[in-house]
């Protein structure tokens, strides 16, 4: 069977086979199909170097460093692709998958599903992605490109449960169908809980010599899809007892805050239940943004206006907001406003790091940006300063809750309705999770899976 690296290669691809690692970041350029591009999942760069840039107080309105990681370099366009190779790996390795009996299936509503497709294809698997209808067309295109088969559900970013029925349909039609839920599947949670966290961990270090920072993270901050990412925190919080996990969620769906919903705009987030995956009992505080505020701080990157206004009235250095505009998607922004928002919330300083994530890039929301261009005019001078001033430079502490034993409590207990009365989970193993040992059960997994792929490599 197909297989690519071990969490340690991911974590530190240095430690693959040399000749290996450069064939494979060949094909990154040359062949983005190749299987070869499975040891391509890694945080850090062919001079391994961690993919992220430092985001200046001018357009942040903050002293505090923020600090941006980026997935658009992974293959498949996003770092999701690394949860979802390592929740194939483990079932793989485990014996319950099987390229030559079965097909697998990936419930998602973008960024996992295409990660999905690109990871299944390649290790030999037929694949289906479920997602909603009106998700950008550009990720169903790159599903497709991938050689996935897709099933549209209705709805839109927040319409997961009509993901399960469907899913539920598929699995009792067809024997051969395994469900990979990343909302679930603890593979997702390991892949950032050690190669996101440690990765940010050794991330501090490189910082501090370069005069960033007091060689620490003092917040990671990270909007909740399928609550894979925020596990990072977990890995950072037992490095730095003070550190602070903030998770964002949008306005118009805000689940976690007040048992809200509806739709919204900020694709990849915010779906309308809390993860069986999200250790929210270890979260600080949780924030919810505007999805209107993302959009517009996308539309300030996305339009020469306003890319000209961070220029000439912000003072941005034209190579940064080049990267900017290639890096971020609509989450991404959203992450920057949570970053901001947790600076004034804390009353962070200069020697404090807050990182965030782009989990996508602006190839994705093309037509996104098309729409809004053709809803409300392009932009001009006036209001291109005016959404720089209103979304980044003024995000305030409104809509914070901080995470007191009750409002954790109260987090907790709403996985109950998703997971014990729909999803076929017991109380028992609901209750389980509020014991910390739980979690660190599953971290330490993470070397009985590199173990057992070694073995199997033969070494």
């Amino acid at each position: 069977m197909v297989t690519g690296p071990s969490f340690e290669e991911m974590l530190h691809p240095q430690t693959i086979d040399p000749s290996l690692r450069a064939d494979a970041l060949a094909a990154l350029e040359d062949d983005p199909l190749n299987p070869l591009n499975l040891y391509n999942i890694t945080w850090r760069d062919a001079r391994e170097r961690v993919y992220h840039l430092v985001l200046p107080s001018e357009l942040t309105g903050v002293d505090a460093r923020i600090v941006l990681i980026y997935g658009g370099k992974f293959p498949s366009g996003s770092h999701k692709v690394g949860a979802a190779y390592s929740v194939l790996l483990e079932k793989q390795l485990l014996g319950e998958v099987d390229p030559n009996v079965h097909t697998l299936v990936w419930p998602s509503t973008g960024n996992y599903g295409i990660g999905g497709a690109f990871i299944g294809c390649r290790m030999e698997y037929d694949s289906i992605v479920v997602l909603p209808e009106e998700m950008s067309q550009e990720r169903f295109d790159r599903i497709t490109s991938y050689g996935a088969g897709i099933i549209r559900t209705a709805g839109s970013e927040s319409n997961v449960k009509e993901i399960y029925d469907e899913v539920k349909r598929l699995s009792g039609s067809d024997p051969r169908i395994r469900v990979l839920n990343q909302f679930e599947v603890m593979g997702n949670y390991r892949f950032h809980y050690h190669v996101t966290g440690n990765t940010l961990v050794e991330l501090a270090a490189e910082l501090q010599a370069e005069g960033i920072g007091a060689g620490k993270i003092s917040a990671f901050v990270s909007a909740m899809g399928s609550a894979g990412t925020i596990a990072a925190g977990d890995r950072l919080k037992q490095v730095w007892r003070d550190h602070k996990i903030v998770g964002l969620e949008p306005i118009q769906c805000p689940t976690l805050y007040n048992n809200g919903y509806g739709a919204h705009e900020i694709q990849g987030i915010g779906d309308k239940h809390v993860t069986w995956i999200h250790n929210v009992l270890n979260m600080d505080a949780l924030m919810a943004i505007d999805d209107r505020d993302a959009l517009k701080g996308l539309r300030v990157l996305a339009e020469a206006a306003g890319r000209q206004v961070l220029a000439e009235r912000f003072g941005l250095a034209p190579q940064l907001i080049d990267q900017l505009s290639q890096t971020l998607g609509i989450s991404g922004i959203c992450n920057i406003i949570g970053a901001i928002k947790t600076a004034r919330f804390y009353d962070m300083k200069s020697d404090d790091v807050i990182v965030t994530v782009a989990t996508d890039a602006m190839e994705r929301y093309g037509s996104v940006m098309a729409q809004l261009r053709d809803q409300h005019g392009p932009l001009d001078e006036a209001k291109a300063t005016a959404m720089v001033n209103g979304v980044f430079h003024r995000a305030g502490t409104d809509w914070v809750m901080e995470g007191s034993r009750e409002a954790r409590e109260r987090w907790h207990n709403l996985k109950y309705y998703t997971w014990v009365e729909q999803q076929g989970k017991s109380v028992a193993e609901l209750d389980a999770q509020r014991d910390p040992a739980w979690w660190i059960g599953h971290q330490e997994q993470v070397a009985e899976i590199d173990k057992r792929l070694l073995e199997q490599r033969g070494h």
